[in-house]
């Protein structure tokens, strides 16, 4: 096979994660040609990303190239491929997960918890946002877009107290050390296919898709399909407050996968949490079978429920704060 012309977005973390890729197929002995392509998401860095259409606006691009041919596959974070099935790309491949959950990294070391009331967290996610204010713990939540170095200079130059950012991404970047606190899963549920990548190729193309099947991981495939599956179902998309993580653990016949979830009001008013367990072998299931959980409990209104319009300077309402119970029974 000729040289596998690979797409990526030109920040730092795209490219690093596409190397990485890049770095296995390679090892695999074939050849490897990085190729940039910018997308709107790039070109506007100050437009929050729910304006600009959420996260596929980082995909769009990439898909072009694919189906122009100027590039044979395509590297994306898998929690910003919209849930939607696209005729003219398949994912072939779906690596092995890096951390999931979200980090902190806070002014003077400090921890979630020891934030003090009234200070400053920049996330650019409603997601995020959401859960940071159910917590209760009467922060102020600014709008936050850049690059992974532009959020960290807001902590390291005193213009915000902390930011939250995906722990894969530092991870992968070498940055990991900044880290003051890794957040729970029962604090914070990551977005759904957090930490995981997707390498998309044109759906007419075998014999790259047969090429990039050798870095598929079972296990990371199951869970995120789980995870994807439940967002499309609650016909959410991928900038909406809702958070889902699934883990193939050991059941008492062996492997089974859970399933956790959260929709959360976009004022972090409210928030709904469920959990299944189901077969590993049938993660649309498990997913389908929890987003109507969800549902029935009611999501939908949680969901729909007009956001506060976010401030970028100061963060938007005077004090995020939690002003009812927090809904946060379990299925049985």
């Amino acid at each position: 096979m000729s040289t596998l012309r690979l797409g990526t977005r030109r920040s730092a973390l795209a490219t690093t994660q596409s190397t990485w890729v890049a770095d296995r197929l390679r090892a695999l002995g074939h050849e490897v040609e990085l190729v940039e392509v910018t997308t709107e998401g790039d070109r506007d860095q100050s437009t929050p990303l729910a304006q600009l259409g959420g996260t596929g606006v980082f995909v769009s691009a990439l898909r072009e190239a694919l189906v122009d041919g100027r590039v044979d596959l395509a590297v994306h974070s898998l929690k910003d491929l919209p849930t939607a099935p696209d005729a003219a790309t398949v994912v072939a491949a779906v690596p092995v997960r890096e951390d999931p959950r979200d980090a902190l990294v806070a002014r003077d070391g400090l921890t979630l918890g020891e934030l003090p009331v009234g200070s400053t967290v920049g996330t650019g996610s409603p997601r995020r946002r959401a859960q940071l204010a159910a917590l209760g713990l009467g922060l102020e939540v600014a709008d936050l877009r850049g690059n992974v170095d532009t959020r960290l200079r807001a902590v390291s130059e005193g213009r915000l107290d902390a930011v939250v950012l995906a722990a894969a991404g530092l991870r992968r970047l070498g940055r990991a050390a900044e880290v003051t606190e890794l957040l729970d899963p029962l604090q914070m549920l990551p977005a759904p296919g957090q930490g995981a990548l997707a390498v998309e190729v044109r759906t007419d193309d075998a014999a790259t898709a047969a090429v990039v099947a050798a870095l598929e991981d079972p296990d990371t495939r199951a869970c995120t399909t789980a995870e994807r599956t439940l967002l499309a179902v609650l016909e959410a998309g991928c900038s909406a407050p809702v958070g889902a993580l699934a883990e193939v653990v050991e059941g008492m016949e062996g492997p089974e996968l859970s399933l956790r979830a959260v929709v959360a009001a976009a004022d972090g008013s409210a928030d709904l949490r469920r959990s299944l367990v189901g077969e590993v072998d049938d993660p649309a299931g498990l997913g389908r079978r929890l987003a109507h959980l969800l549902l029935e409990d009611g999501a939908a209104d949680l969901m729909h429920e007009p956001p506060a319009s976010p401030d970028p300077v100061s963060g938007g309402p005077d004090q995020m704060s939690t002003t009812e119970p927090l809904v946060t029974e379990r299925a049985p």
